[in-house]
């Protein structure tokens, strides 16, 4: 069957989207391992390496719920290029000398890379709904959301590895100017392809619509603040500083592990759709609940080997697998229900209330990765994660079954 002219140009809009999500969550995953790694080897404790991504995560909160409402006024195209743009002047301010690199300047530049991410997020997860065929159904739309979403985290833990990469053969300022290069090509293929207006509302969103008044959204946006959390309390912080004073990893060791890990998680991503058809499971909120529910086990698993004096190495590695497919299936449920539950004249603000919640977690997730190792090792972010598993599952029983 032929495709329709609408079929082609939502198609082509959605590669060039993808691919400048791809070009910004590339130089975002690098910048992370970046930061992590070269400021571990100057010394800085674990509290206070997690205190550099503190304005990262906050100011991701506030972008969220406010860029939903800008995306509605001035088009999901031009928060796009924003975002990109704040990245490559961040990535710059970044590049300068060493003696310059304290604590509040640090945390003053990741406030500006928060906001150029969540800027992007928000604008490539919403765009999604807004160019399928509006015939097209919920299993097309599960199944692009599906992809966007895996294809990004394929490509973020990409960025894992090359900043580690790019630290050992270049060095920090040189990785992060390379970095600016890259994006800023980026940016302007999507300045000269993407059209205008995408996604601007046809009558002017109200400030009071930032909030979501539907009963769905709100559960749903809790349980995403928890869940996102229980991953980032151990695994931003808390796991590369294990892996490198416990475990005595190299640094390239840790960033291409983690990046393998997040690879394969943005692998199943992509696939849960198929995997779901195949099992002939419905991706709704009872499904949801259920790998919440599994999902809560396998922290508590590894906790346990690391206790009990298993091989420390060999337990992190499998948790880790284990932990990341159930996580990325529950993730891909989540992305996939939020524009569902979403009407299309409301989705960039529901869209931008929901990853509000999203980046609260990781902001709490980060905080306490670095605060509870320090205290507690990684056994104790690990229990900690468990817990915030359960008051998912906890909130996703509020979900339409």
């Amino acid at each position: 069957m032929k495709r329709q002219p609408d079929q082609e140009y939502g198609l082509r809009n959605y590669l060039l989207v993808t691919l400048g999500y791809w070009g910004f969550t590339l130089t975002d995953g690098a910048i992370r391992m970046l930061v992590v790694l070269y400021f571990h080897q100057l010394g800085y404790s674990p509290l206070s390496i997690a205190m550099l991504f503190l304005f990262y995560e906050f100011f991701g909160v506030v972008t969220n719920l406010l860029g939903g409402w800008i995306g509605a006024r001035i088009g999901l195209n031009r928060t796009m290029q924003i975002g990109m743009g704040m990245q490559v002047v961040a990535l710059s301010m970044l590049a300068v000398p060493a003696a310059w690199l304290s604590v509040p300047y640090v945390m003053g530049v990741q406030a500006l890379s928060g906001i150029a991410k969540d800027l992007n997020k928000m604008s490539a997860k919403a765009s999604v709904k807004l160019m399928l065929p509006k015939e097209g159904g919920n299993a097309r739309l599960f199944k692009w959301v599906s992809l966007l979403t895996g294809s990004k985290n394929t490509l973020k833990g990409a960025g894992f590895f090359l900043g580690a990469l790019l630290l050992s053969l270049v060095g920090f300022q040189v990785a992060l100017l390379l970095l600016a290069g890259l994006l800023s090509l980026t940016l302007l293929m999507i300045w000269l392809l993407l059209p205008r207006g995408l996604g601007r509302s046809q009558s002017k969103p109200k400030f009071s619509q930032l909030f979501s008044r539907t009963e769905a959204i709100n559960w749903l946006s809790a349980a995403r603040f928890f869940l996102f959390g229980s991953r980032d309390i151990w695994f931003v912080v808390a796991l590369p500083l294990f892996l490198v004073s416990n475990l005595g990893w190299e640094h390239q060791q840790v960033g291409g592990f983690i990046a393998l890990w997040v690879v394969g998680y943005g692998v199943v991503q992509s696939m849960v759709p198929l995997l779901l058809r195949r099992f002939n499971v419905q991706p709704g909120g009872e499904t949801t609940q259920r790998v919440a529910l599994l999902l809560a086990l396998v922290p508590l698993a590894i906790a346990w080997g690391l206790s009990a004096g298993w091989d420390a190495s060999l337990v992190v590695i499998v948790g880790l697998a284990v932990f990341g497919g159930i996580f990325a299936l529950n993730s891909a449920l989540h992305s996939y229900l939020i524009l569902a539950y979403s009407d299309r004249d409301q989705v960039v603000t529901n869209v931008g209330f929901y990853y509000m919640a999203n980046a609260g977690g990781r902001l709490l997730g980060t905080l306490l990765s670095g605060w509870i190792y320090q205290l507690q090792g990684l056994e104790g972010c690990l229990w900690w994660s468990a817990g915030m598993v359960l008051v998912a599952a906890l909130f996703s029983l509020r979900l339409p079954r």
